[in-house]
C-alpha cells in the first residue's frame, strides 16, 4: 500500500494486480432492520470533504454514511490516542509506505465501510475521544476528513446481538461459514496485525479451492480473474475494531480474503488468509 488511504477498493485492486473493483458495501440503511434503535452518527462524503453530525455520545451507534458526487465512498473512522494528532498519524503511515501498522502509536482504525453513492448504514461501537472521520477512497495522501469528539455517556447503548460473527485474525478466518442474506453480522479483527475482511464471489466450491490456490501462490491476476463479484465486509481495522452489518450479497459460495501487505512484501492472502464460505437465503 502507497497511501493512508488504503480502502478495499483500491488496496484489493492494487495489490492483487487484478482489473476488478469491489463494488459490494454496506447494507441500504432501509435494510439495516435492527439499527433503528441505535443512537445515529452521520457522515456526508461528496469525494471533497467529510461532514459528521448526530450523536456524538459514546457506545454503539448506527452509522449511516450519504455519498454524493462520487460513485463510491469508504468512510473510515480513526480513534486517536490522548495526546496525538491527526497529522502525526497522516505522516507515520505515509512515511512507511502506507503500512497502516505504523498507525498504532497514535491511533486505531475502529470502522471503514466500502459504500456506494447513495445512503448506506452498518453499526460500531465508539469509545469516548478525539476522532479523524476520512473518505478513503482518495487516492491522496491526505484524503478528505474531519476531526471530531465523542464525549463520554452516561449511558452508552449496546449493539444488538448479531445473527453471526465472522473474525479476523493472523493469519485466517474464524467464526461462522455460512451466513444468511438479510442477517446481521458482525465483522471484527481479533489480531495484533490491521487486517480487512473482503468478499469474492466465485461459482462453485471447485472455483473456490482454485481461487484459494491461486492466491496464496501470489497469481493473483490470475486468481481475480475467476471472480464473478468482489466486495468487502469490513476495510482495514486495527486489532479491536468491529462493525455490524445487515448481509445483502446474494445467496452463493465466497471466499474472504485480507489483502493487506506484510512488512516482507508479501501479502496476507499468500500466508493463507483465505476462507471459504457460503452465504444461503
Amino acid at each position: 500500500m502507497k497511501r493512508f488511504a488504503s480502502l478495499i477498493v483500491a488496496t484489493t485492486v492494487v495489490a492483487a494486480g487484478s482489473a476488478f473493483a469491489l463494488t459490494g458495501g454496506v447494507a441500504n440503511a432501509k435494510s439495516a432492520h435492527a439499527a433503528s434503535t441505535l443512537p445515529t452518527l452521520t457522515l456526508a462524503l461528496n469525494g471533497k470533504s467529510v461532514t459528521v453530525g448526530g450523536s456524538l455520545k459514546s457506545g454503539a451507534v448506527n452509522v449511516v454514511t450519504t455519498v454524493t458526487k462520487e460513485a463510491q465512498g469508504e468512510p473510515t473512522l480513526v480513534l486517536l490516542k490522548p495526546g496525538a494528532t491527526a497529522a502525526q498519524a497522516f505522516a507515520a503511515v505515509n512515511s512507511h509506505g502506507g503500512d497502516l501498522n505504523y498507525l498504532d502509536p497514535y491511533g486505531s482504525i475502529v470502522f471503514d465501510a466500502t459504500v456506494n453513492k447513495g445512503t448506506s448504514s452498518a453499526q460500531t461501537v465508539l469509545a469516548s475521544g478525539n476522532y479523524v472521520a476520512l473518505d478513503t477512497v482518495s487516492n491522496a495522501a491526505v484524503p478528505p476528513h474531519t476531526e471530531f469528539t465523542i464525549t463520554q455517556s452516561a449511558s452508552p447503548a449496546a449493539l444488538p446481538k448479531p445473527g453471526a460473527t465472522v473474525s479476523a485474525i493472523e493469519f485466517g478466518f474464524r467464526g461462522a461459514s455460512t451466513l444468511h442474506d438479510g442477517e446481521l453480522v458482525r465483522f471484527e479483527n481479533d489480531g495484533f496485525l490491521v487486517h480487512m475482511i473482503a468478499w469474492i464471489e466465485v461459482k462453485n466450491p471447485l472455483a473456490a479451492k482454485r481461487l484459494t490456490a491461486l492466491l496464496l501462490a501470489g497469481k493473483n491476476g490470475k486468481a481475480m480473474a475467476a471472480a464473478t463479484a468482489t466486495g468487502g465486509f469490513a476495510g482495514p481495522l486495527s486489532s479491536g475494531g468491529l462493525q455490524q452489518l445487515v448481509v445483502t450479497e446474494k445467496p452463493g459460495v465466497y471466499v474472504l480474503a485480507c489483502f493487506m501487505n506484510t512488512q516482507d512484501g508479501r501479502l496476507h492472502t499468500q500466508l493463507g488468509m483465505e476462507r471459504t464460505i457460503r452465504i444461503v437465503k
